[in-house]
């Protein structure tokens, strides 16, 4: 099990961790990770890990068995052995492309309340998929209502619950093809602003922006039918 530093603050940049094991891949498994795993349509973190003088450019990070989670070496290069202490670090403008995103496709599927079949999320551009051959009446308008949720910088923040709750409010789950990890006993649910002025709350594992205004602002890009029988919209942040 790798510790998911990630989870705990997803503005951690760097981190030292201990190197537990390689895999047969050539993938590092350290006992703590700030790289965000690849997982619910978001890319694994790159970076580096330095130690002893020495440094590797880690390309993507990856799920591993019993929650480990794998780092992947962009070349084949020697590795660390099994319990040198290294220091993790971050390509963080990546990351932090990645979380706008991901805040930005939770407000989408704010502005539009239906069943999610696909997502993706990239570095500064991203889209969902609807259950719907229905376009949006005004791309100007969803454009503006986005914008909206932005502007008003409402905070993000995430919550575990039993799943027992996740089982007595089956609609919090927004994906059809996503689903949150069971048997741990808890669910991790994001909420976007708080109390009355709370306009989204789903299961996420996630990393996402602090508050709305981080996002930036947002531009609805191609909007176009998958076989008549869904809806794919594409959106850009400045």
């Amino acid at each position: 099990m790798t510790a998911a530093l990630f989870r705990e603050d997803a503005y951690l940049r760097d981190a030292t961790g201990v190197v537990r094991a390689h895999t047969q891949e050539g993938g590092i498994v350290l006992d703590r990770s700030v790289f965000f795993p690849r997982g619910g349509d978001q890319p694994g973190d790159s970076g580096r890990l330095d130690w002893h003088g020495r440094s590797l450019s880690i390309a993507t990070a990856m799920r591993g068995d019993r929650d480990a989670v794998i780092l992947v070496p962009a070349e084949p290069l020697p590795l660390p052995a099994p319990g040198t202490v290294v220091t993790q670090r971050l390509d963080w403008e990546r990351r932090h492309r990645h979380m706008r995103v991901h805040s930005a496709l939770h407000l989408l599927s704010v502005a539009v309340p239906l069943p999610v079949t696909g997502g993706t999320i990239a570095a500064g551009h991203g889209w969902l998929e609807f259950a719907s051959s229905e376009l949006p009446e005004s791309r100007e308008a969803l454009e503006a209502m986005l914008n909206g949720f932005v502007e008003r910088d409402l905070p993000i923040s995430a919550d575990w619950v039993e799943e027992s709750v996740l089982d007595a409010n089956p609609a919090l789950v927004r994906s059809m093809t996503v689903q949150p990890p069971r048997g741990q006993g808890a669910v991790r649910l994001v909420r976007i602003g708080r109390g009355a002025g709370q306009i989204d709350l789903q299961p996420c594992t996630g990393t996402h922006v602090a508050r709305t205004g981080e996002i930036g602002r947002i531009r609805i890009g191609k909007i176009e039918t998958e076989d008549g029988q869904s809806c794919r919209i594409n959106l850009t942040l400045d």
